[in-house]
């Protein structure tokens, strides 16, 4: 009372503190009495609580949720195992226990990056920004870092509030550098989305990262790179599929827009013995589910023509016009090409080169492409072969296919910067020793006349490989491999992200505070596991010490 704990107990008597010295000795001595059985039944209770808050938040339900789960396990143990209903009755569940676990495996999670983050090499980071229910911008920041044995690691490193006037400084300094202990000299590269208050030369997010790195240290260079992702859905502007799209959006919409249109369609499918049940509908027509609507609609388009003529209140002379039609089948082989390249894009776990190569091998085909349509060759465009196709529209397909070409050489010239770098890593048995860098063409060469690399390089992973090579032969070369391989192609993460961030921001949910989302969101999309036994003992500890 009079040393560690003086302030907390000054003005307490001399026989109220002589009753709460009783009252803790009590308490300890409670403590010790426990059996071991007894702590390990005390301890499991605990561990249950926290095991199910983080299945609450790793599934994004409300907090609320732990009510029923434990309505649901008192049932299920009285059924199954009735002599130990007592011991499921004390497990904490309420909506606001389970908050309070949640905070706790979210630190818990935060220190377990923090001490990852001190054995990365390197790391990249990649930025976004979301608008969330209430008109709050989320700023995501996820980091990929590589250890020294290449061993990759890829997290939520930060969601901030964007409120008042918080800055990007603010929140790099605060936040990032402050929490997770990041050294500014290890950044290697920065991915963003293209926002304006991420990407702008003068005061956006990128500019003030390039002036915190060349601060410390003036001759190191940060790659910055456009999301891949984001700029190949840009490119379909240079298509000019309006005409086409706004036509079919207008058809979808009368069938599904109105109850009694969709279900005398439905009606007539079914009387026709369609193979297809409905049009597919999406009210935002969204790039990744156009193609998806247009084939539909081809495939239906018979079908749609008889039924509007059966109406006979809205007319689309589109549907009997031959160029139209040739558009129409024209935009359905190329979105449908542009949406699997799209679908190649978002596979988790690629690397740059493997994004990058995906693309170059997409502009490949699309020269190929217009070579043969100019030479009346459909071969690759199964739903144009299935309609008369003019001189003139073969002209305009022709130019299309290569302004698109062009659109895709120009948007990604920051990958076509580091293409070679790119290529050394990941074929550095064919690549050029005369286009690598000087300090590596010795090594490299070494590695070249190595018979038994070149064939381990066929049978094991990237990052397998370039760990097993020898740090003293192979210095430098394993140096650009972890820069190379800590780099983020694209934002995809961050707009899974913001699905995840949808549902637990929702209008039904708007209230949650920004610290309570960020930490539903860091355990939702972690990759870590959190260490339970950590959590519950340091629980027992705070609320058994006096």
């Amino acid at each position: 009372f009079e040393t560690k704990h003086a302030s907390k107990y000054d003005k307490l008597s001399a026989q109220e503190k002589t009753k709460k010295a009783e009252e803790m000795v009590a308490a300890m001595q409670k403590e010790q009495s426990f059996s071991p059985k007894a702590l390990a039944v005390r301890d499991g209770i605990m561990r249950t609580s926290y095991e199910m808050a983080h299945i609450i938040a790793k599934k994004s339900k409300p907090f609320s949720e732990g009510e029923f789960v434990k309505e649901y396990m008192l049932k299920s143990a009285a059924i199954l195992c009735p002599d130990k209903k007592e011991q499921f009755e004390n497990v904490r569940l309420s909506r606001r226990t389970i908050v309070r676990r949640v905070e706790d495996i979210s630190e818990n999670l935060h220190q377990q990056l923090k001490s990852k983050v001190n054995d990365f090499s390197y790391f990249a980071l990649a930025l976004d920004e979301s608008c969330g229910v209430k008109d709050t911008d989320q700023l995501l920041i996820f980091i990929r870092g590589i250890t020294e044995n290449f061993e990759l690691t890829e997290e939520l490193a930060l969601i901030q509030s964007m409120k008042d006037t918080t800055t990007g400084k603010d929140v790099l300094e605060d936040k990032c550098v402050s929490k997770l202990g990041m050294d500014w000299k290890r950044l290697v590269s920065v991915t963003t989305y293209g926002s304006p208050n991420l990407a702008g030369k003068h005061v956006g997010l990128l500019k003030i990262i390039q002036d915190q790195v060349k601060e410390i240290n003036p001759e190191q260079k940060i790659i910055f790179l456009h999301c891949i992702i984001h700029q190949e859905v840009l490119c379909k502007s240079v298509l000019k599929l309006s005409t086409v799209v706004d036509t079919v959006t207008k058809v979808v919409s009368y069938i599904r827009a109105r109850g009694l249109n969709h279900r005398q369609f439905a009606t007539l499918l079914e009387g026709s013995e369609s193979e297809r049940t409905d049009v597919l509908h999406d009210t935002s027509v969204s790039w990744l589910s156009l193609g998806n609507i247009l084939k539909r609609v081809w495939e239906l388009r018979a079908e749609i023509g008889l039924f509007l003529n059966v109406k006979e209140d809205l007319d689309f002379p589109q549907l009997n016009d031959a160029d139209w039609l040739s558009d129409f089948a024209f935009a359905i082989d190329v979105t449908g090409y542009m949406s699997d390249l799209n679908s190649r894009l978002q596979e988790k776990g690629l690397f740059a080169h493997e994004l990058h190569s995906s693309v170059k091998s997409f502009m490949m085909k699309l020269l190929l492409f217009s070579r043969q349509i100019g030479n009346k060759d459909f071969s690759h465009f199964p739903t144009l072969q299935q309609v008369t196709v003019s001189d003139q529209n073969l002209k305009k397909y022709t130019s299309l296919l290569v302004d698109l070409h062009a659109e895709f050489s120009r948007r990604f010239e920051d990958f076509q910067m580091i293409e070679k770098d790119l290529s050394l890593v990941s074929s550095p048995f064919t690549f050029n020793v005369d286009s690598a860098p000087c300090d590596l063409q010795l090594e490299l060469i070494d590695l070249q006349c190595d018979a038994l690399l070149a064939e381990q390089f066929q049978s094991v992973p990237l990052p397998s490989f370039y760990a097993s090579l020898n740090k003293q032969k192979f210095p430098k070369i394993k140096t650009h491999a972890r820069k190379m391989l800590v780099l983020f192609g694209s934002t995809y993460m961050c707009q899974q992200m913001h699905s995840v961030m949808k549902v637990n921001k929702s209008n039904l949910r708007s209230s949650m505070s920004g610290d309570h989302l960020a930490a539903v969101l860091h355990i939702a999309t972690t990759e870590m596991t959190p260490d339970f036994d950590f959590l519950v003992n340091a629980h027992q500890r705070l609320h058994s010490s006096p």
